[in-house]
């Protein structure tokens, strides 16, 4: 391990709702590969509204272990939510998440840390062998196949709570709703380097699952939100005004075709392709239009929150006049530059 990564400290983060049964033994566990590491260490457990006695339990080990921090949210607000809670109250610069439920296996993180320290900024857990119901595994690949091909990511699992970042990278994404499920995406839409890895995969001996079937068309309209915002939160009217574009350019063949036909003597006011051409003709201006009033919107929110340097990502400087004794590059800081996610 290179000595990039021996000295900066280390965040566990583990979102937790109704969790009592499986939490004690992760933490077990999670402490003791913590401290064969070698590295400044902490865990961050966020109590997601528990009702269960969890946010109990995790209060009394946190009194009893130094290194163990416990957020408790008021009530139950999601996943995503309680990943932002637990990354605001974490430190390292190596920042490891993993799911309460017992399945992760802690004995992973030191292959993800290693994965880190070949140049990564984020390593996504990957599990190969997953010790799940048939039903969840089966829509779990379509959902991971799907999310792949839309977003150009190609992983094969995204949805696996077994991640490890960068702590400038994590720090950096906007993650609400339920868009835990796409942080490599949005990661890799910012610029920031993804890879994948194996991690084993435990069946779950405690609690259920907190997440239904429902989970999946929800996960859908995610998707697309991710991909939209991703490729045109800056730059509307390439989508809206693509779309508007085409459907009047077909309106205005359909209406030039009928317009000979009438010229020749031909009746056109009975037949419905005339009214497909007046309808994509119509269509495609309101198509257009609210391409130029999202492009507007876009524009005014751009100006008035951030300055017009603050679009892209600087990865590192190469100062003039280095010599190979010297260090050529200087990183950016990561409170300076902030990618805007079309960028």
């Amino acid at each position: 391990m290179s000595s990039e990564l021996v000295g900066p400290q280390l965040s566990l983060v583990i979102p937790a709702y109704n969790e009592v049964g499986a939490l004690p033994a992760l933490l077990e566990e999670s402490e003791q590969v913590c401290a064969r590491l070698g590295l400044d260490w902490e865990i961050v457990v966020v109590d997601d509204g528990s009702t269960d006695g969890t946010g109990e339990l995790l209060e009394k080990h946190a009194l009893e272990h130094d290194c163990v921090r416990v957020v408790r949210l008021r009530r139950n607000f999601g996943k995503s939510a309680a990943l932002t809670a637990g990354l605001d109250h974490s430190s390292g610069n190596i920042v490891i998440t993993l799911d309460a439920d017992g399945q992760d296996d802690p004995a992973e993180i030191p292959a993800l840390i290693r994965k880190l320290d070949e140049g990564y900024d984020v390593v996504s857990g990957w599990k190969r062998r997953r010790r799940d119901p048939p039903m969840k595994r089966w829509s779990s690949r379509v959902f991971n196949w799907a999310t792949a091909r839309v977003s150009g990511v190609r992983l094969h699992d995204f949805n696996c709570g077994l991640k490890a970042y960068r702590g400038d990278c994590v720090r950096s994404l906007e993650i609400y709703g339920e868009l835990h499920r796409f942080v490599p995406v949005l990661a890799a839409q910012r610029g920031w380097r993804v890879a994948e890895l194996p991690v084993e995969h435990r069946p779950r001996l405690h609690g259920t699952s907190k997440f239904g079937v429902a989970r999946y068309p929800r996960g859908l309209l995610d998707l697309l939100t991710v991909v939209f915002l991703g490729r045109y939160s800056l730059r509307p009217l390439h989508l809206f005004g693509g779309i508007g574009l085409v459907l009047g350019l077909v309106g205005t063949a359909i209406c030039a075709y009928l317009a000979v036909l009438k010229i020749g003597g031909a009746a056109i006011g009975e037949r419905p392709l005339l009214l497909l051409g007046v309808l994509c003709i119509l269509v495609g201006a309101q198509f257009f239009t609210l391409g130029l009033l999202g492009q507007l919107i876009a524009a005014t929110a751009q100006e008035r929150t951030r300055p017009r340097a603050d679009q892209y990502d600087i990865r590192s400087v190469v100062e003039a006049g280095a010599t190979a004794d010297t260090d050529l590059t200087v990183p950016a800081d990561p409170e300076v530059s902030s990618p805007s996610p079309g960028s």
